[in-house]
């Protein structure tokens, strides 16, 4: 069965993000091919989709490398996200569906008794699940995409701590679906921009001025489930 070139695209950016690739270095056809089991088209292909997403770059002499993005274009990141996430919100309370509402709420529900017992095992997974779900519950599929392409590569870029208060944290999502729920588009605005905001001042960069990761993953750990490829 081939192996589409967006399942092979999602693996290896998964492996940027996490790591198991050093920021500048090469991407061979040859060696990623080999890596996820598949022929080197798709492997061009998603290269390609990554240096339209800025996770890579072609270099003359070296071919595919990893991309080195500097402190400002790191920041240039947070900074759109503090921007887009309110008007996601904003469009959610606007053009959600019932479909949607149902899932947030199941999030909100399972973070908040996640919070209140202490167990935040799952809550960072959980909150990227719920403004997945709030950006696609905008109804506008190229916003959605922007925010999913800034979510990838702010946890390349970033570690994020622990929020001080997890059950406000989870508060806060909470009001921001009520705000979706009740159609106020201003509110759902308002709340999300302060919810970002706060959010932000918890995000370090990975890496230095020098363009060295501070916490670079030497040894993957990662092993790539081929089978998942296929879906």
């Amino acid at each position: 069965m081939r192996i589409p070139a967006h399942s092979v695209c999602t693996a290896i950016r998964d492996d940027i993000v996490a790591g198991v690739y050093e920021r500048g270095g090469r991407l061979t056809e040859e060696v990623l091919a080999r890596r996820y089991g598949v022929s080197r088209v798709p492997v061009r292909e998603a290269l390609r989709t990554l240096e339209a997403e800025g996770f890579v770059v072609t270099r003359r002499h070296a071919g595919a490398c990893v991309a080195e993005p500097t402190e400002q274009e790191a920041a240039d990141l947070l900074e759109m996200r503090t921007l887009l996430e309110p008007l996601g919100a904003s469009r959610a309370a606007q053009r959600r569906t019932e479909a949607h509402l149902k899932v947030l709420r199941g999030l909100v529900r399972l973070g908040q008794e996640r919070a209140r017992r202490g167990n935040s095992d799952d809550l960072r997974s959980l909150g990227g699940w719920f403004h997945e779900t709030l950006a696609q519950a905008s109804g506008s599929p190229s916003l959605s995409s922007m925010l999913t392409q800034l979510r990838h590569k702010i946890a390349w870029m970033y570690t994020v701590e622990a929020p001080p208060s997890p059950v406000d944290s989870w508060a806060e999502h909470g009001a921001i679906v009520d705000a979706v729920a009740r159609g106020d588009s201003e509110r759902a605005r308002a709340i999300t921009a302060m919810h970002t905001e706060r959010a932000t001042g918890a995000h370090r960069l990975r890496f230095t001025s020098g363009g060295d990761r501070s916490e670079r993953v030497r040894n993957s750990q990662h092993a790539v489930n081929m089978p998942s490829l296929r879906h």
